[in-house]
């Protein structure tokens, strides 16, 4: 298993393009709710002992990029119905305007990429006993990269520092966002 602050890294640096679609506040905003959902696909560890195994194993269905898919959109649906009336009453956005729409593509967007980002770092540091099939059940087989070591501390202090700088790099540049018609907002 990766050490967390891995999956948070990889997480931050999912959500990048953020920052490329929105202004700063929905981009911060993108990036935090990735950071709240990058150890999901870790819930396993705490349901497998209440669900028969191998269905709920480590490394097993919620691991995989339909399951992220799915409950992402679930999420997304269920954010949009309870999250959008109290933007627009509350004006935390700027926008009085904010349909549930707009609210579910938002938060669907951020739940994978920190879902998946979960997925990718766990598959460049799969071992062979430790392989995960990403893309059960459209392709069964376990897929082991394991280009870097699950544990390597430097590798994920690198990953943490190197997300970190881009986003205050980001954050701090000038010409950002690009005009673009991807607008919350």
């Amino acid at each position: 298993m990766v050490e967390p602050i891995g999956h948070v890294a990889m997480a931050l640096l999912f959500a990048v393009p953020a920052w490329f679609l929105w202004g700063r506040r929905p981009a911060v905003t993108f990036a935090v709710l990735t950071q709240a959902t990058a150890l999901f696909p870790d819930v396993d560890i705490y349901l497998r002992e209440h669900f028969v195994r191998p269905l709920l194993q480590h490394h097993g269905i919620t691991h995989t990029v339909p399951f992220m898919l799915v409950v992402g959109g679930i999420f997304g649906v269920g954010a949009a119905y309870a999250l959008t009336p109290v933007l627009n009453a509350n004006r935390l956005i700027h926008s009085d305007s904010i349909t549930p729409g707009t609210t579910f593509v938002f938060t669907t967007a951020a739940f994978w990429a920190g879902g998946l980002s979960h997925v990718a770092v766990d598959l460049l540091s799969a071992e062979p006993d430790a392989a995960i099939a990403p893309l059960w059940p459209l392709y069964r087989d376990d897929v082991v990269v394991n280009i870097v070591a699950y544990d390597s501390t430097p590798v994920n202090l690198g990953l943490i520092v190197t997300a970190i700088v881009v986003h205050v790099v980001l954050y701090r540049a000038e010409r950002y966002p690009y005009e673009t018609r991807w607008r919350v907002g």
